[in-house]
C-alpha cells in the first residue's frame, strides 16, 4: 500500500498520492518549480499519523506544472416584472500540481 496524505491548501483539504495530479487554488509559484506543502493533516499508508491538529515533521512535495482558468461561471439575476436583470460570469483560476513525495 503506497503512503497517501490528506493536506491543507488554498482554505480546502485534499487527499493526494505520490504521482497523482491535483488542482488547487492558485499558488504564487512560476511553473517548472517545486512547492512544498507543510500543512499535512492525515499520513495513511502501512503506518498511519493522525495530527492535532497538524502531523509534526511530515511534508509534501509536488512540482508545479501549469497554471490556468476553470470554465465560466454565469450568475443571472432578474427580478420579474420590473425590466431588472443582471449578468455576471467567472473564470476561477488555478495551479495543476504533480504530487512527487510523501514524506512522513
Amino acid at each position: 500500500m503506497s503512503n497517501y496524505a490528506i493536506i491543507k491548501t488554498g482554505g480546502k483539504q485534499v487527499k493526494v498520492e505520490e504521482g497523482s495530479v491535483i488542482y488547487i487554488e492558485k499558488l504564487d509559484v512560476e511553473a517548472g518549480q517545486s512547492v512544498t506543502f507543510d500543512e499535512v493533516i492525515f499520513v495513511g499508508g502501512d503506518t498511519t499519523k493522525v495530527g492535532a491538529p497538524l502531523v509534526k515533521g511530515a511534508t509534501v512535495v509536488g512540482e508545479v506544472e501549469k497554471h490556468g482558468k476553470e470554465k465560466k461561471v454565469v450568475t443571472f439575476q432578474y427580478k420579474p416584472k420590473k425590466h431588472s436583470h443582471r449578468k455576471q460570469g467567472h473564470r476561477q483560476p488555478y495551479t495543476k500540481v504533480v504530487i512527487k513525495a510523501v514524506n512522513a
